[in-house]
């Protein structure tokens, strides 16, 4: 018998311990990431029982009359183990709708979880939205190598990272957050943007997963040049932050780190850049998103669905 009931801090070592069996989850959804920014949303998360042994989570958050899943990450939707399939994915849903209906909401914003970022096959969310008739509502592009197929960087490329490797850049990690952030702040403000993250809550969340988040820096002279910060998810590795200094974009610091992070993770099945898309998938960056594309690097959708309720 399937039930679905409210997620409680209670619950925590439930929820974490199905998503870690989950099909599509990752330590993103853990609630240790989810809650370090608990405050800003009124969480509305789900626990998905049968015969009171959790097989599934749902996390969410109410925003007015609207469902969000989740709106502090990038994606997530029904994290399911494999003891839920695609009949009972459907009577899931069905459950899910009911609840979010008593609580007078009129729609769900669903965020699904990429394919590439899938363990095992996990798109019985997806069908099921569409036998309940939602509707795309928006779709971002990320850029990912697929790093155990054939894959190559441009000339111009290859010619950047050589230059930087003749001039004894070298790549490491770093425990200085600070001074990244410090720089990474600087870049986007150039933007007119600013990092999702505050240093303390990434000072926070580094402390919660120090072999999942990692800063690698490349220097000359003890002058940060350029850094990153790696989100480690086991067979797929994504780019969180990148930036680099005026002078490391003249010496290729940024090129030079990203051909040595591609190669640090050559096992691994995957390697993100993350999305190169704003007003909400409308618009695409296109310097930002070739840079990406001249490191072999091609699209997969972060698509949100719209569920009428």
């Amino acid at each position: 018998m399937l039930a679905v009931r409210p997620y409680s801090p209670a619950d925590a070592a439930a929820w974490d311990a199905v998503v870690e069996r989950s099909r599509s989850g990752n330590w993103l959804h853990r609630r240790d990431y989810m809650d370090y920014h608990a405050d800003r949303f009124v969480d509305r998360s789900l626990l998905i029982e049968r015969d009171g042994e959790p097989v599934a989570v749902f996390p969410a958050n109410l925003k007015g009359n609207t469902v969000v899943s989740h709106g502090g990450l990038t994606y997530a939707g029904l994290l399911s183990t494999p003891a839920l399939r695609a009949e009972s994915t459907l009577a899931v849903f069905e459950q899910i709708g009911a609840f979010y209906r008593a609580l007078a909401a009129e729609r769900v914003i669903y965020k699904a979880v990429p394919h590439v970022f899938h363990r095992y096959p996990a798109d019985e969310d997806l069908y099921a939205l569409h036998r309940l008739g939602a509707q795309l509502q928006r779709r971002d592009i990320s850029s990912v190598i697929a790093l155990r197929e054939p894959f190559r960087f441009t000339e111009e490329r290859k010619r950047a990272v050589s230059k930087a490797r003749r001039l004894g850049l070298r790549a490491q990690v770093s425990s200085e957050l600070a001074e990244f952030h410090d720089l990474l702040t600087e870049v986007l403000h150039k933007h007119d943007a600013t990092p999702t993250h505050r240093l303390d809550e990434l000072q926070l969340l580094r402390s919660r997963f120090p072999e999942q988040i990692v800063l690698y820096e490349v220097r000359h002279e003890g002058e940060l040049l350029a850094g990153a910060v790696v989100y480690d998810f086991g067979r797929v590795v994504h780019t969180q932050y990148l930036a680099a200094s005026d002078e490391g974009r003249r010496l290729n610091a940024l090129n030079f780190l990203l051909a040595e992070l591609i190669d640090v993770y050559g096992d691994r099945h995957y390697f993100s850049f993350g999305i190169s898309t704003e007003q909400e998938g409308t618009s695409i960056n296109s310097g930002l998103i070739s840079q990406k594309e001249y490191f072999g690097a091609r699209g997969v959708v972060h698509d949100f669905y719209e569920w009428r309720l």
